[in-house]
Parts: C-alpha cells; sequence; structure tokens
C-alpha cells in the first residue's frame, strides 16, 4: 500500500477522520478540512510511525510537516531514506 493511502486508513482507523478516503485530497488541509485535532495529531505522529517503522523527532513534529497528506508522506519518504541510510 502507498504511503498516502496507508496515512488515509490511519486517519479513519485512528484519529477517526469521518471523511472517506476515496474523498481525502492529498493536499487537504488535516485541521481545516478533516478536522484533525491537537490531540489527533499526537495519535496520528504515533500510528504512522508503528506502520512505517520510523521515528519522527519532536523537531520534525510541525504543522509544516503535519498540514496535509502529501506534506506528512514527504516527511515519511525522507524518513525511511535516513533510516535506510543508516543514519
Amino acid at each position: 500500500m502507498a504511503i498516502a493511502e496507508t496515512i488515509k486508513q490511519i486517519l479513519v482507523s485512528h484519529v477517526y477522520v469521518e471523511v472517506p478516503t476515496d474523498r481525502m485530497g492529498e493536499h487537504d488541509s488535516l485541521r481545516d478540512v478533516l478536522g484533525v485535532d491537537s490531540l489527533g495529531f499526537v495519535e496520528l505522529r504515533v500510528q504512522v510511525e508503528e506502520a512505517f517503522d520510523i521515528t519522527i523527532a519532536d523537531d520534525d513534529f510541525t504543522p509544516e510537516h503535519f498540514a496535509t497528506i502529501a506534506s506528512l508522506t514527504s516527511l515519511v519518504e525522507r524518513q525511511q531514506q535516513v533510516a535506510a541510510a543508516g543514519v
């Protein structure tokens, strides 16, 4: 499953976003359009870390990285590259 699709599933299954995955746009605001609140962002971080076997540093847990599915997908891709490089 692609990263963005996995994130959409996490949003529905663990963050309880009520928008169906097929209606989520990758550039929709997680906060303003999908309705993720502060606790939802914390849960999203934990679930993304588990799903992709990565660690999201506190410095990366920012509104910029968690603004949209696309921005979070980019963060996951970057973290996977770092992990693969053994950094």
